[in-house]
């Protein structure tokens, strides 16, 4: 498949180009700061800032999918909603056949009917971006596209690909512990899974351990 994935240079971006290149696919990565993805082999770098639906429409063009794992500024994380938009705007025009997004974990379930973010578990500082997040996945369902949106465990962390994780839809996954991680190698591995065998189509789904 040729995929493009936009914030390529990312925690999870980076991590998503490289589980791509592993199964074969044709892969162009796009950043503000392509200097990292020259320098890896396969990888065609292309740089915007999405700012522009016109511009991201001929970076997209020709591809099967497109993945953002767009990463706002702490400062101003409801720059993601207007993200959301332009790329779905951009989609549109392309006819590309599919946006996947690399999600935030505060929309899903600690409990029936009881969100991470409305828990009083999640510390202040995260609230933010977990409200950016959940406003931006009401723009997605909103739209008439094909979008399918990944939502991380609690914790998104560096870590090993180990290949075992499990899956959930609105609710968030925890392990016997009651902890909730997700490493962005293993993240990748079932985003990728989905791009390759779609399970969940204009849907929302979590991944964690």
């Amino acid at each position: 498949m040729n995929v493009v994935v936009y914030g390529a240079t990312g925690n999870a971006g980076s991590e998503i180009v490289k589980e791509l290149l592993r199964r074969g696919h044709n892969v162009t990565g796009v950043a503000r700061n392509v200097e990292k993805l020259k320098a890896q082999p396969g990888v065609t770098a292309k740089t915007d800032d999405l700012s522009d639906a016109g511009t991201i429409a001929a970076v997209i063009k020709g591809a099967d999918v497109v993945v953002s794992a767009y990463q706002p500024p702490a400062d101003n994380t409801d720059k993601l909603i207007d993200v959301t938009r332009l790329e779905i705007e951009a989609v549109k025009k392309a006819g590309v056949p599919r946006l996947v997004v690399v999600g935030g974990a505060g929309q899903l379930e600690v409990a029936p009917g009881v969100t991470l973010t409305k828990s009083g578990h999640l510390p202040e500082a995260y609230i933010p971006i977990a409200v950016s997040h959940e406003k931006a996945s009401e723009v997605l369902k909103a739209s008439s596209i094909n979008w399918t949106y990944l939502a991380p465990a609690a914790f998104f962390v560096p870590g090993e690909r180990t290949g075992k994780f499990r899956l959930g839809t609105k609710e968030l996954v925890t392990d016997a512990k009651g902890e909730s991680r997700i490493s962005f190698a293993d993240y990748a591995i079932a985003l990728v899974d989905e791009i390759e065998k779609p399970k969940h189509e204009r849907a929302v789904f979590s991944v964690g351990y």
